[in-house]
């Protein structure tokens, strides 16, 4: 690392993460404007009173101060704000497959390794597929069947106020019910075209030893995925218009047209499985686009008028898309257990801590919640529509069981995590005490009670969180199985149940009314989106490998153009850059330092800093996806900056606790643990520094107390347990900066607090309870 001179300057560059954050918010400045970027992705800075860029705070050092230059990366508008990026909220089952897939075990490279893993990404492929055709037949037994054949047919006694000739004439009652399932599809294929625009050389190759190395940016790809699901969708018309896919029509025309949608969903399920993108070309695609079309308006003259045909053909095409989708959901499950075991020695070496969740079978789960997700939302939708056509209407037996079980699963659920949160908690408050890191770090006696709380529920929530939702996610599998049989078997359902359903129609209806309000709120404003911005900046990290009808991903933007970005800065001789990130912004900015790191030169990289806050990256992405965010690669990075990675963390961040380092203890007085190494290795660390304010530095980790010691002069105050939030109010935050900047000798000087502290009650540093946990706070 070369010494700072007299010109060297500092600057950051910040990346948000959820929340949809303002300029303003991420610069800690009351304006900011653009100084680069296209609108989507914008790079700002603070701004004076004359809205013109402005210099950043200097590192206050002892006897000198270094520049600033204080520039963010603004992403949000790629997940919120406007009608259309607000309606990707109702594609949350179709993320979730995507999502599944990059949950998968890294492959080790052995021959059994790969071939299950490229069986198991085939399967997620097929039931992504399966899924579209589910949603599609769903709603054409709305559009087709309740309300088209049913509702509206001569003589019935729904919508009396609909004009005569919409029953009378047999057309137009074909034309309403197909016009909302061709809409959907039109809808499903615009989202599939969606990509956002790079200003920087794309993600094109694969460097899987590096933190999101496998993250590539593959349009064509995309593109065979959406033919093959545009395709699918439509073959699902056509089989419920002819009657279904178990009985083939009497007339040879229409049993002609009937073989060859049948023919056709069958192969976009083995292209799908065979990942036969390279085989199709843009003529191939268009012509099974236009044959899917011709085949779909063949089939609704032949159904014209509509009859009971329409709603036997939805019913058993409903039951049997679902019935596959159940059976393609158990293989994976199936095969996922030896892929993982074979897998197993990536990280058998790692503490329980670090290892993937579930012992990398998370994926299963996740396909699962797709699909009751997606077989829900539409049973739930149906039945709901049908109390408002008319409660006479009939629909498919297996949407009572359905509702059955999401009625089942939430009074499950409630009685998992319901005495887990209100029991398990304090009762962990009481067995652990006051966690002796607290003493450590000075805190107030006042702050003494509600700290302790605070990393309790934390602590628990990282150990069992997700150990809930599987639970309720395995028991619902279960559930559903036995419901599959009792489909099959034709029997009868005991009537104590019958409550049980009716709890499943308002649980799902109380789902979909929060993700249409999340709609709402999206479209009226990026100020009040707070939840949906935080599930669309999780599902929409991801690029589009299983299912194509999900956001485009915004990683694929942000990361180049934050390394181009990075490159223009360290092109002056003496700036050096810290890519400062918080929440999911730290990944974003650990993916774009491991990909400069395999590309700068010695004397660039020695110019580069990463600083990540609050980031779900040990707790979450590495354990739930060990392919993407691996411990080596991690390391790697790690050693490769020469320890310029700082994490400021919290002890009370469910979501963000420590990124470089784990198995805390205190002894003799001190914090220790094992960590990152700058060497590239990993290894016990020297005791932890004590910082000003009661900071305490292990590793490449920074602890920060929670609740803060009090004011600091100089600095925006936050009160109280702040948990998630307020990282950059953070004091630390500057020396952390500096620490990445490779200015650690010069570490600046950071004001008092307004008001003495004064020893730390109940010291225990003179006594210490040597070995005693530390509330796992990372």
């Amino acid at each position: 690392m070369p010494l700072p001179g007299p010109d060297t300057h500092v600057v950051e560059l910040r990346v948000p993460g959820l929340i949809g954050t303002t300029g303003d918010n991420l610069l800690d400045s009351m304006g900011t404007v653009d100084v680069a970027g296209d609108g989507v992705g914008r790079i700002i800075r603070p701004s004076d009173r004359l809205r013109r860029p402005a210099p950043g705070p200097v590192l206050r050092a002892p006897g000198r101060s270094v520049s600033r230059t204080l520039e963010g990366y603004l992403w949000s508008r790629m997940t919120s704000g406007g009608a259309a990026k607000a309606a990707w909220a109702l594609l949350f089952p179709f993320s979730l497959v995507n999502v599944a897939q990059w949950m998968l075990p890294p492959e080790s490279g052995s021959r059994a390794s790969l071939a299950l893993s490229a069986v198991c990404r085939a399967l997620l492929r097929v039931a992504a597929l399966l899924l579209t055709m589910l949603l599609v037949g769903q709603l054409a037994v709305i559009s087709l069947d309740l309300l088209a054949a049913q509702c509206l047919s001569p003589g019935a006694g729904c919508l009396d106020g609909a004009p005569a000739w919409m029953r009378e004439v047999p057309a137009v009652r074909t034309v309403l019910g197909l016009t909302p399932l061709l809409g959907l599809i039109g809808v499903l294929f615009a989202v599939a075209s969606t990509s956002w625009k790079v200003n920087a050389p794309r993600l094109r190759e694969r460097k899987p030893h590096l933190p999101g190395g496998t993250l590539l940016d593959d349009e064509q790809e995309t593109t065979t995925l959406r033919c093959l699901h545009t395709v699918a969708a439509l073959g699902v018309v056509v089989l419920v218009l002819l009657g279904g896919p178990l009985t083939a029509p009497d007339r040879i025309v229409d049993a002609v047209v009937w073989a060859v949608a049948l023919a056709l969903l069958g192969f976009s399920s083995g292209a799908a499985a065979l990942h036969a993108h390279r085989l199709l070309g843009p003529v191939s695609r268009a012509a099974l686009i236009a044959l899917a079309l011709l085949l779909v308006t063949l089939a609704s003259f032949a159904a014209t008028p509509l009859t009971a045909r329409v709603s036997a053909g939805a019913n058993a095409t409903v039951e049997l898309v679902a019935a596959a989708l159940f059976a393609v959901c158990v293989l994976f499950a199936l095969l996922l257990v030896p892929t993982a075991v074979v897998a197993r020695k990536a990280w058998s070496a790692l503490p329980r801590r670090l290892r993937p969740w579930a012992g990398g079978w998370a994926a299963a789960p996740a396909l699962a919640l797709a699909a009751l997700l997606g077989g829900g939302f539409g049973a739930g939708t149906a039945i709901a529509a049908r109390h408002l056509l008319d409660p006479s209407l009939a629909l498919p037996q297996g949407y009572t069981l359905i509702t059955l079980l999401w009625g089942a699963g939430l009074v499950f659920a409630a009685l998992v995590a319901v005495p887990a949160f209100a029991v398990s908690v304090p009762l962990r408050r009481a067995r652990r005490g006051v966690p002796e890191v607290l003493h450590l770090m000075e805190t107030r006696e006042e702050d003494i009670d509600d700290a302790a709380d605070a990393w309790a529920r934390a602590a628990w929530e990282r150990k069992h969180l997700h150990r809930i939702v599987l639970a309720v996610v395995l028991a619902m599998i279960v559930g559903a199985a036995v419901l599959m049989a009792v489909r099959l078997g034709a029997f009868d359902l005991p009537g104590f149940l019958a409550p049980l359903s009716a709890v499943g129609v308002v649980a799902l209806g109380g789902l979909a009314g929060a993700l249409l309000r999340a709609v709402l709120t999206t479209a009226t404003g990026t100020m009040r989106v707070r939840h949906l911005a935080a599930f669309a900046d999780l599902v929409c990290f991801w690029p589009r490998v299983a299912h194509p009808v999900v956001p485009p991903s915004y990683a694929l933007k942000v990361v180049p153009e934050l390394a181009e970005r990075t490159k223009e800065h360290l092109r002056t001789p003496d700036s050096r850059v810290v890519l400062a990130g918080y929440h999911v912004g730290g990944l974003l900015a650990v993916i774009t330092a491991g990909r400069l790191a395999d590309e700068l030169d010695a004397a660039e990289l020695e110019r580069l800093g990463l600083l990540t806050a609050g980031t779900p990256l040990q707790w979450g992405y590495q354990r739930a996806f060990p392919g993407v965010f691996g411990h080596d690669g991690l390391v790697t990075l790690f050693g490769g900056l020469d320890g310029r990675w700082r994490g400021l963390c919290r002890g009370t961040d469910t979501f963000g606790g420590g990124a470089t380092t784990w198995r805390h203890q205190v002894a003799g007085g001190e914090l220790l643990g094992i960590g990152y190494l700058p060497e590239g290795r990993v290894g016990p660390l020297e005791p932890a520094d004590r910082g000003p304010h009661g900071v305490l530095v292990l590793g490449g980790d920074h602890w920060l107390p929670d609740p803060a010691q009090g004011p600091v002069k100089g600095r925006r105050w936050a009160p109280g347990v702040r948990r998630h939030a307020d990282y950059i109010a953070e004091p630390e935050w500057d020396r952390a900066v500096a620490y990445a900047a490779g200015l650690d000798g010069i570490s600046p000087v950071i004001p008092e607090p307004t008001r003495p502290t004064g020893p730390a009650p109940g010291d225990i540093l003179g006594t210490p309870r040597t070995g005693r946990v530390v509330g796992r706070p990372g």
